[in-house]
């Protein structure tokens, strides 16, 4: 287990302790995703929401139609045309809300726009993993934009959520950090040496 490690080496993590249950992977890879979003956004950059705002917009959609066939002025056998095209419209919408998240989110638990005052016009990916019945987590950074020439190779690291945390479940913040941070920069000497 980790012991008590200094501060990060840009931003220093908050003072306050988190804690997570040892025994629920769930709870310590949201915590350790918390954390990541907390040491990204403190190297300048912001979260980038289009992509969850989108889903909130088919979701509002989805609901939408689930109200109209519920509230329709027309009882039941008058309006069956009514249900079945709201029926058809809830399909496609949820289906289309499926294909988003399977297509373009896939594992990423952060979407990014580049610091102010940066030359890269696109942002970053940031995804993990935790197998459920694995202490290997895998944190990745990737571009937004793939396709962009100003895109440069995805940069990860994996390495055992025993290193971050003590045996109570504390997470030691400034190894975590370090870490992190250590591949933020990798990330961008990679994109620089482009």
């Amino acid at each position: 287990m980790a012991t008590d490690g200094g501060g990060g080496g840009g931003a220093s993590p908050p003072a306050a302790k988190k804690k997570a249950n040892l025994l629920d992977p769930y709870s310590i890879k949201h915590l350790l995703d918390d954390t990541v979003s907390d040491v990204v956004k403190s190297k300048g950059y912001t979260e980038d929401t289009r992509l969850s705002n989108r889903k909130l917009v088919l979701g509002a959609a989805v609901i939408a139609v689930a109200l109209l066939a519920q509230f329709y002025r027309v009882k039941f056998p008058q309006n069956r045309d009514v249900l079945l095209v709201c029926i058809a419209i809830f399909v496609v919408l949820n289906v289309v809300q499926q294909i988003v998240s399977y297509t373009k989110e896939k594992n990423a638990i952060l979407f990014a726009h580049p610091p102010a005052g940066s030359f890269n016009r696109t942002g970053l990916v940031i995804s993990s993993k935790l197998p459920t019945l694995s202490d290997m987590y895998t944190l990745a950074i990737a571009n937004a934009g793939p396709l962009s020439k100003s895109s440069s190779e995805p940069v990860h690291f994996t390495k055992s959520v025993t290193k971050w945390f003590s045996k109570d479940g504390v997470l030691v913040e400034g190894l975590f950090w370090k870490d992190v941070e250590k591949l933020i920069d990798d990330y961008n000497s990679e994109h620089r040496s482009k």
